[in-house]
């Protein structure tokens, strides 16, 4: 997930830098923020898809708005430019949610005919600073499966955190993890023409 203060202009930072136009996205009126989308190929087998989002002029929002999208800590990061700012993973598999994931409410959603839920912190804050991820539940197709082809490929996503064990039902060939007291995500990706990292 890409935050930008302004989504033209998050998404001309990502444009360039990916080589690649962003997809239609839409609004969350619930949160007062709207995006568009990027669909990309996994090296390591599937897809997924970046996420550019920003706080949408005008709209409004009657409760913290998520990703911590109005707080002064993160409008003053994004000041600086577009920052990788958090990832989304689907509901695991697993036989129980871990415990911090466990303590999140679902809140149900929906975007046109788009249905899905999230967990969403009641004010907003990123799990784990950003680096623990937000699990989706999709009841539509999911963009995975409805954008086109981009021709960006993601080599894979590196976590810096201070408890890594935490996200170890995640970690495999593009999820790689690493003890750190500050938190900082890092997305690799390759284009045509070479690679290009977000932060």
């Amino acid at each position: 997930m890409l935050a930008a203060r302004d989504l033209a202009a998050g998404c001309e930072w990502a444009e360039q830098r990916l080589g690649a136009k962003l997809a239609p996205g839409g609004e969350h009126p619930l949160f007062g923020t709207h995006n568009r989308l990027l669909g990309l190929e996994l090296a390591w087998g599937g897809r997924a898809y970046l996420e550019v989002i920003a706080v949408q002029p005008g709209a409004a929002c009657t409760r913290p708005r998520w990703f911590e999208l109005d707080t002064p800590q993160m409008q003053t990061r994004l000041e600086r430019g577009p920052a990788l700012i958090h990832w989304v993973a689907r509901r695991p598999l697993l036989p129980s949610l871990p415990d911090w994931a466990a303590r999140l409410p679902w809140l149900p959603l929906q975007r046109g005919s788009n249905r899905w839920s999230l967990t969403v912190a009641p004010g907003g804050e990123l799990p784990g600073g950003g680096a623990l991820p937000s699990l989706i539940d999709w009841e539509t197709p999911p963009p995975t499966q409805t954008l086109p082809v981009s021709g960006v490929v993601l080599e894979g996503l590196d976590l810096w955190l201070p408890h890594p064990a935490e996200l170890a039902p995640w970690a495999g060939p593009g999820i790689r993890l690493h003890p750190a007291q500050q938190v900082r995500l890092q997305a690799t990706c390759r284009r045509p023409d070479g690679e290009q990292v977000l932060l």
